[in-house]
Protein backbone atom coordinates (compact mmCIF):
# COMPACT_ATOMS: atom_id res chain seq x y z
CA UNK A 1 0.00 0.00 0.00
CA UNK A 2 2.81 2.72 1.05
CA UNK A 3 4.54 1.51 -2.11
CA UNK A 4 1.84 1.80 -4.46
CA UNK A 5 1.07 5.83 -2.56
CA UNK A 6 4.67 6.59 -3.14
CA UNK A 7 4.31 5.64 -6.78
CA UNK A 8 1.28 7.54 -7.42
CA UNK A 9 2.69 11.03 -5.57
CA UNK A 10 6.43 11.00 -7.24
CA UNK A 11 5.16 12.25 -10.84
CA UNK A 12 2.89 14.98 -8.62
CA UNK A 13 6.06 16.39 -6.50
CA UNK A 14 7.70 16.43 -9.70
CA UNK A 15 5.55 18.35 -11.76
CA UNK A 16 4.88 20.51 -8.37
CA UNK A 17 8.52 21.24 -8.37
CA UNK A 18 9.07 21.76 -11.73
CA UNK A 19 6.23 24.49 -12.28
CA UNK A 20 7.68 26.30 -8.91
CA UNK A 21 11.26 26.17 -9.64
CA UNK A 22 12.21 29.10 -7.36
CA UNK A 23 10.63 27.48 -3.96
CA UNK A 24 13.41 26.80 -1.49
CA UNK A 25 15.80 25.68 -4.16
CA UNK A 26 19.72 27.05 -3.59
CA UNK A 27 20.97 30.02 -5.55
CA UNK A 28 23.04 29.13 -8.06
CA UNK A 29 26.86 30.00 -6.94
CA UNK A 30 28.07 33.62 -7.57
CA UNK A 31 31.54 34.33 -9.14
CA UNK A 32 31.92 37.39 -6.99
CA UNK A 33 35.40 39.07 -5.96
CA UNK A 34 35.93 40.43 -2.90
CA UNK A 35 38.17 43.55 -2.63
CA UNK A 36 40.79 44.49 -0.49
CA UNK A 37 41.09 48.26 0.31
CA UNK A 38 44.97 48.85 1.62
CA UNK A 39 45.59 52.64 -0.18
CA UNK A 40 48.14 54.04 -1.93
CA UNK A 41 51.34 55.10 -1.13
CA UNK A 42 51.47 58.05 -2.95
CA UNK A 43 52.30 58.41 -6.58
CA UNK A 44 52.27 54.15 -6.19
CA UNK A 45 49.63 51.38 -7.04
CA UNK A 46 49.55 48.96 -3.87
CA UNK A 47 48.82 45.18 -5.65
CA UNK A 48 48.11 42.22 -4.00
CA UNK A 49 50.29 39.63 -4.47
CA UNK A 50 51.05 35.80 -3.71
CA UNK A 51 54.47 34.72 -5.28
CA UNK A 52 54.59 31.22 -3.82
CA UNK A 53 51.98 28.54 -5.18
CA UNK A 54 51.66 25.11 -6.33
CA UNK A 55 49.65 23.01 -9.11
CA UNK A 56 49.33 19.27 -9.75
CA UNK A 57 52.51 20.48 -11.99
CA UNK A 58 54.19 19.40 -8.51
CA UNK A 59 52.90 18.27 -5.40
CA UNK A 60 49.79 21.00 -5.45
CA UNK A 61 46.47 19.27 -5.40
CA UNK A 62 44.79 21.89 -7.97
CA UNK A 63 44.43 22.34 -11.47
CA UNK A 64 46.72 25.52 -12.60
CA UNK A 65 43.62 27.79 -13.71
CA UNK A 66 41.74 27.54 -10.19
CA UNK A 67 44.78 29.26 -8.82
CA UNK A 68 44.15 32.19 -10.84
CA UNK A 69 40.48 31.90 -10.10
CA UNK A 70 41.09 31.44 -6.43
CA UNK A 71 43.41 34.86 -6.73
CA UNK A 72 40.70 37.03 -8.53
CA UNK A 73 38.28 35.83 -6.03
CA UNK A 74 40.16 36.85 -2.82
CA UNK A 75 41.03 40.41 -4.36
CA UNK A 76 44.57 39.41 -5.54
CA UNK A 77 46.16 41.28 -8.70
CA UNK A 78 48.91 38.97 -9.45
CA UNK A 79 50.50 35.59 -8.33
CA UNK A 80 53.57 33.72 -9.31
CA UNK A 81 53.17 29.63 -10.09
CA UNK A 82 56.12 28.22 -8.49
CA UNK A 83 55.57 24.24 -8.78
CA UNK A 84 58.93 22.33 -7.84
CA UNK A 85 61.47 21.57 -10.37
CA UNK A 86 62.62 18.63 -8.57
CA UNK A 87 59.77 16.88 -6.70
CA UNK A 88 56.61 15.98 -9.28
CA UNK A 89 54.46 13.27 -7.13
CA UNK A 90 52.20 13.46 -10.18
CA UNK A 91 54.66 12.78 -12.85
CA UNK A 92 53.51 9.27 -14.19
CA UNK A 93 49.80 11.84 -14.72
CA UNK A 94 51.57 14.41 -16.18
CA UNK A 95 54.10 15.26 -18.66
CA UNK A 96 57.09 17.25 -17.40
CA UNK A 97 57.20 20.16 -19.24
CA UNK A 98 58.10 23.05 -15.70
CA UNK A 99 56.43 26.04 -18.09
CA UNK A 100 52.85 24.54 -18.79
CA UNK A 101 51.37 25.07 -15.68
CA UNK A 102 51.66 29.05 -15.87
CA UNK A 103 50.11 28.58 -19.52
CA UNK A 104 47.40 27.24 -18.14
CA UNK A 105 46.92 29.74 -15.42
CA UNK A 106 47.37 32.66 -17.65
CA UNK A 107 44.84 31.22 -19.76
CA UNK A 108 42.16 31.87 -17.13
CA UNK A 109 43.85 34.41 -15.51
CA UNK A 110 44.40 36.91 -17.94
CA UNK A 111 40.51 37.19 -19.11
CA UNK A 112 39.89 38.37 -15.53
CA UNK A 113 42.50 40.75 -14.91
CA UNK A 114 44.79 38.52 -13.21
CA UNK A 115 48.64 38.54 -13.53
CA UNK A 116 50.23 35.33 -13.96
CA UNK A 117 53.80 35.08 -13.27
CA UNK A 118 56.22 32.47 -14.72
CA UNK A 119 58.50 30.66 -11.77
CA UNK A 120 59.77 27.68 -10.35
CA UNK A 121 61.26 26.53 -6.94
CA UNK A 122 64.27 25.65 -6.80
CA UNK A 123 64.21 22.95 -3.81
CA UNK A 124 67.19 21.72 -2.45
CA UNK A 125 68.65 20.28 0.89
CA UNK A 126 69.81 22.71 3.72
CA UNK A 127 72.47 24.66 2.70
CA UNK A 128 71.28 26.62 0.79
CA UNK A 129 67.29 25.49 0.71
CA UNK A 130 64.53 26.50 -1.00
CA UNK A 131 64.49 29.20 -3.73
CA UNK A 132 61.90 30.82 -5.81
CA UNK A 133 62.73 32.58 -9.21
CA UNK A 134 59.75 34.32 -10.92
CA UNK A 135 59.40 36.09 -14.41
CA UNK A 136 61.27 33.08 -15.79
CA UNK A 137 61.08 32.65 -19.56
CA UNK A 138 62.26 29.07 -19.46
CA UNK A 139 61.47 27.01 -16.54
CA UNK A 140 62.94 23.95 -18.09
CA UNK A 141 66.86 25.91 -18.06
CA UNK A 142 66.84 25.08 -14.28
CA UNK A 143 66.28 21.88 -14.49
CA UNK A 144 69.76 20.54 -13.43
CA UNK A 145 72.11 18.95 -10.95
CA UNK A 146 73.95 21.20 -9.23
CA UNK A 147 71.89 23.89 -6.91
CA UNK A 148 74.54 26.83 -7.52
CA UNK A 149 73.62 26.14 -11.76
CA UNK A 150 70.24 26.29 -11.12
CA UNK A 151 70.53 29.71 -9.55
CA UNK A 152 72.97 31.23 -12.11
CA UNK A 153 70.63 29.56 -15.21
CA UNK A 154 67.48 31.88 -13.02
CA UNK A 155 69.59 35.45 -13.20
CA UNK A 156 70.71 34.71 -16.43
CA UNK A 157 66.90 35.18 -17.27
CA UNK A 158 67.19 38.44 -15.38
CA UNK A 159 64.60 36.46 -13.22
CA UNK A 160 64.28 37.56 -9.54
CA UNK A 161 65.43 35.45 -6.82
CA UNK A 162 64.38 34.89 -2.98
CA UNK A 163 64.85 32.81 -0.48
CA UNK A 164 61.81 30.60 1.04
CA UNK A 165 60.15 30.16 4.17
CA UNK A 166 63.88 30.62 6.25
CA UNK A 167 62.09 29.05 9.21
CA UNK A 168 60.66 26.20 8.41
CA UNK A 169 61.77 23.66 10.98
CA UNK A 170 62.92 21.29 7.53
CA UNK A 171 65.71 24.71 7.16
CA UNK A 172 66.32 25.82 10.78
CA UNK A 173 68.08 24.74 13.37
CA UNK A 174 66.28 24.39 17.25
CA UNK A 175 63.46 26.64 15.75
CA UNK A 176 65.88 29.44 14.55
CA UNK A 177 66.66 30.39 11.01
CA UNK A 178 70.79 30.73 10.16
CA UNK A 179 72.13 32.38 7.22
CA UNK A 180 75.20 29.95 5.89
CA UNK A 181 78.16 30.50 3.62
CA UNK A 182 76.34 29.53 1.06
CA UNK A 183 73.60 32.46 1.49
CA UNK A 184 76.33 34.86 1.66
CA UNK A 185 77.70 33.58 -1.70
CA UNK A 186 74.17 33.90 -3.52
CA UNK A 187 73.49 37.42 -1.67
CA UNK A 188 77.23 38.50 -2.76
CA UNK A 189 76.85 37.22 -6.12
CA UNK A 190 73.80 39.68 -6.96
CA UNK A 191 71.29 36.47 -6.75
CA UNK A 192 69.49 36.68 -3.74
CA UNK A 193 67.21 39.82 -4.09
CA UNK A 194 64.56 39.20 -1.68
CA UNK A 195 63.19 36.82 1.54
CA UNK A 196 59.92 35.44 2.78
CA UNK A 197 59.17 37.06 6.02
CA UNK A 198 55.74 35.58 5.93
CA UNK A 199 55.36 32.15 4.82
CA UNK A 200 51.47 30.63 5.08
CA UNK A 201 50.97 31.16 8.43
CA UNK A 202 54.59 31.99 9.86
CA UNK A 203 56.45 34.78 10.73
CA UNK A 204 60.06 34.53 10.58
CA UNK A 205 62.07 37.37 13.07
CA UNK A 206 65.38 36.17 11.94
CA UNK A 207 64.08 37.18 8.05
CA UNK A 208 62.47 40.06 8.91
CA UNK A 209 66.19 41.41 10.09
CA UNK A 210 68.33 40.07 7.34
CA UNK A 211 65.52 41.86 4.77
CA UNK A 212 66.62 45.47 6.75
CA UNK A 213 70.31 44.87 7.46
CA UNK A 214 70.95 43.13 3.60
CA UNK A 215 68.19 45.33 1.79
CA UNK A 216 66.61 42.42 0.50
CA UNK A 217 62.45 42.73 -0.60
CA UNK A 218 60.41 41.43 2.42
CA UNK A 219 58.03 38.88 0.47
CA UNK A 220 54.89 37.12 2.35
CA UNK A 221 53.65 34.16 0.56
CA UNK A 222 50.69 31.57 0.45
CA UNK A 223 53.10 28.33 -0.44
CA UNK A 224 49.70 26.83 -1.18
CA UNK A 225 49.44 23.23 -1.55
CA UNK A 226 45.40 22.24 -1.17
CA UNK A 227 43.10 24.36 -2.50
CA UNK A 228 42.94 27.60 -0.68
CA UNK A 229 39.57 27.20 1.14
CA UNK A 230 40.58 24.03 2.88
CA UNK A 231 43.82 25.72 4.44
CA UNK A 232 41.86 29.33 5.17
CA UNK A 233 38.44 30.33 6.09
CA UNK A 234 37.76 32.53 3.24
CA UNK A 235 34.20 32.79 4.29
CA UNK A 236 34.92 33.55 7.92
CA UNK A 237 37.31 36.73 6.55
CA UNK A 238 40.50 34.46 7.17
CA UNK A 239 42.82 35.72 4.33
CA UNK A 240 45.94 33.74 2.79
CA UNK A 241 49.47 35.68 3.35
CA UNK A 242 50.21 38.30 0.77
CA UNK A 243 53.03 40.32 -0.74
CA UNK A 244 52.13 44.07 -1.41
CA UNK A 245 53.70 45.34 -4.22
CA UNK A 246 53.82 49.41 -4.49
CA UNK A 247 54.10 49.41 -8.19
CA UNK A 248 53.95 52.43 -10.36
CA UNK A 249 52.25 50.71 -12.86
CA UNK A 250 49.66 47.53 -12.99
CA UNK A 251 51.81 45.31 -15.33
CA UNK A 252 54.62 41.96 -14.84
CA UNK A 253 57.15 45.13 -15.48
CA UNK A 254 56.52 47.35 -13.02
CA UNK A 255 56.21 44.47 -10.67
CA UNK A 256 59.56 42.96 -10.96
CA UNK A 257 60.81 47.04 -11.37
CA UNK A 258 59.14 47.48 -7.30
CA UNK A 259 60.70 44.13 -6.40
CA UNK A 260 64.12 44.82 -7.23
CA UNK A 261 63.62 48.38 -5.54
CA UNK A 262 62.43 46.72 -2.47
CA UNK A 263 58.96 48.30 -2.71
CA UNK A 264 56.82 45.59 -0.78
CA UNK A 265 55.25 44.63 2.72
CA UNK A 266 54.24 41.53 4.10
CA UNK A 267 50.27 41.71 4.87
CA UNK A 268 49.53 38.40 7.25
CA UNK A 269 47.16 37.33 9.59
CA UNK A 270 46.19 40.84 9.84
CA UNK A 271 49.72 41.87 10.61
CA UNK A 272 51.59 44.46 8.15
CA UNK A 273 54.92 44.25 8.02
CA UNK A 274 57.13 46.59 5.90
CA UNK A 275 59.40 49.72 6.24
CA UNK A 276 57.96 53.16 7.27
CA UNK A 277 57.91 55.03 4.19
CA UNK A 278 55.04 52.04 2.95
CA UNK A 279 53.29 51.81 6.55
CA UNK A 280 53.23 55.44 7.56
CA UNK A 281 50.92 56.57 4.66
CA UNK A 282 49.10 53.45 4.50
CA UNK A 283 47.79 54.05 7.83
CA UNK A 284 47.43 57.80 7.44
CA UNK A 285 45.26 57.01 4.35
CA UNK A 286 43.20 54.74 5.95
CA UNK A 287 41.87 56.45 9.04
CA UNK A 288 39.42 59.54 8.65
CA UNK A 289 39.03 61.82 11.68
CA UNK A 290 35.58 62.89 11.86
CA UNK A 291 35.60 65.45 14.39
CA UNK A 292 39.01 66.82 15.03
CA UNK A 293 38.26 69.61 17.17
CA UNK A 294 36.94 69.18 20.62
CA UNK A 295 35.85 70.81 23.33
CA UNK A 296 36.84 69.49 27.67
CA UNK A 297 35.63 71.52 29.97
CA UNK A 298 37.57 70.56 33.76
CA UNK A 299 37.64 66.89 34.35
CA UNK A 300 35.15 66.33 31.28
CA UNK A 301 35.05 64.15 28.00
CA UNK A 302 35.09 64.11 24.50
CA UNK A 303 34.00 61.97 22.19
CA UNK A 304 36.25 61.33 19.07
CA UNK A 305 34.81 59.41 15.75
CA UNK A 306 37.58 57.49 14.02
CA UNK A 307 36.40 55.79 10.68
CA UNK A 308 38.80 53.43 9.37
CA UNK A 309 38.11 52.81 5.84
CA UNK A 310 40.99 49.84 4.74
CA UNK A 311 40.15 46.39 4.90
CA UNK A 312 42.72 46.30 7.76
CA UNK A 313 42.38 46.24 11.35
CA UNK A 314 44.26 48.79 13.61
CA UNK A 315 44.91 47.80 16.96
CA UNK A 316 46.56 50.82 18.59
CA UNK A 317 48.64 50.99 21.98
CA UNK A 318 49.24 54.13 24.27
CA UNK A 319 52.61 55.03 23.79
CA UNK A 320 52.46 57.13 26.94
CA UNK A 321 50.29 58.93 29.35
CA UNK A 322 49.70 63.03 28.48
CA UNK A 323 49.78 65.39 31.26
CA UNK A 324 46.66 67.58 30.51
CA UNK A 325 44.12 64.13 29.34
CA UNK A 326 43.36 60.55 29.65
CA UNK A 327 43.25 58.32 26.95
CA UNK A 328 42.86 54.75 26.49
CA UNK A 329 45.34 52.34 26.66
CA UNK A 330 44.55 50.49 23.69
CA UNK A 331 41.96 50.93 21.21
CA UNK A 332 41.27 48.72 17.97
CA UNK A 333 40.31 50.78 14.74
CA UNK A 334 38.01 47.46 12.78
CA UNK A 335 37.88 47.97 9.35
CA UNK A 336 35.14 49.32 7.43
CA UNK A 337 33.77 50.90 11.08
CA UNK A 338 33.76 54.03 12.66
CA UNK A 339 35.02 53.93 16.65
CA UNK A 340 34.79 56.32 19.68
CA UNK A 341 37.41 57.69 21.55
CA UNK A 342 36.94 58.98 24.51
CA UNK A 343 39.32 61.75 25.46
CA UNK A 344 39.36 63.35 29.33
CA UNK A 345 40.40 65.98 30.85
CA UNK A 346 42.51 66.04 33.97
CA UNK A 347 41.63 69.20 35.11
CA UNK A 348 45.22 70.38 34.92
CA UNK A 349 45.16 72.16 31.51
CA UNK A 350 45.65 76.00 31.37
CA UNK A 351 41.99 77.62 29.53
CA UNK A 352 42.41 78.14 25.86
CA UNK A 353 43.05 76.21 22.53
CA UNK A 354 45.81 74.25 21.44
CA UNK A 355 47.23 71.53 19.22
CA UNK A 356 46.62 67.76 20.60
CA UNK A 357 48.85 64.99 19.68
CA UNK A 358 47.76 61.49 21.15
CA UNK A 359 50.36 59.01 20.96
CA UNK A 360 49.87 55.49 20.24
CA UNK A 361 51.66 52.77 18.40
CA UNK A 362 50.21 50.49 16.04
CA UNK A 363 51.34 47.15 17.72
CA UNK A 364 49.77 45.45 14.25
CA UNK A 365 51.98 47.60 11.88
CA UNK A 366 55.43 46.38 12.53
CA UNK A 367 58.41 48.49 10.85
CA UNK A 368 61.37 45.97 12.73
CA UNK A 369 60.87 42.86 14.81
CA UNK A 370 59.14 44.03 17.64
CA UNK A 371 58.88 47.11 16.66
CA UNK A 372 55.70 48.63 16.14
CA UNK A 373 54.54 51.79 13.62
CA UNK A 374 54.53 54.75 16.29
CA UNK A 375 51.40 57.28 15.02
CA UNK A 376 49.95 60.33 16.88
CA UNK A 377 46.12 60.73 16.47
CA UNK A 378 46.23 64.37 16.01
CA UNK A 379 43.05 66.86 17.18
CA UNK A 380 42.87 70.54 18.23
CA UNK A 381 41.44 71.18 21.80
CA UNK A 382 39.98 73.81 23.32
CA UNK A 383 40.35 73.45 27.28
CA UNK A 384 37.97 75.64 29.43
CA UNK A 385 37.19 75.42 32.94
CA UNK A 386 34.38 73.77 34.99
CA UNK A 387 31.81 76.54 35.63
Amino acid sequence: MKLALLLLLTPLLALAYSSAPDRDLPEPVTRARTEIRIPNPTDLITLKCDFHIHTVFSDGLVWPSVRADEAWRQGLDAIAITDHLEYQPHKDDLPTNHNRSTDIARGTGEPIGVIVIRGSEITRQMPPGHFNAIFLTNCNALSVSNWTDAIAAAHAQDAFIFWNHPGWERQATNGIAVWYPEHTQIYESGMMQGIEVVNGRSYCPEAHRWAIEKKLAMMSDSDIHAPINMDYQIDNGDRRPMTLVFAKERTPESIKEALRDRRTAAYAGGFLVGDERFLRPIFEKSIQIKNASISIRGKGRALVQIANESSIDFHLARAEELPDVDIPKEITLPAGKTVILEVKGTGSAATGEKPLALPYAVRNLLIGPDQALPVTIDLTARFTEKP
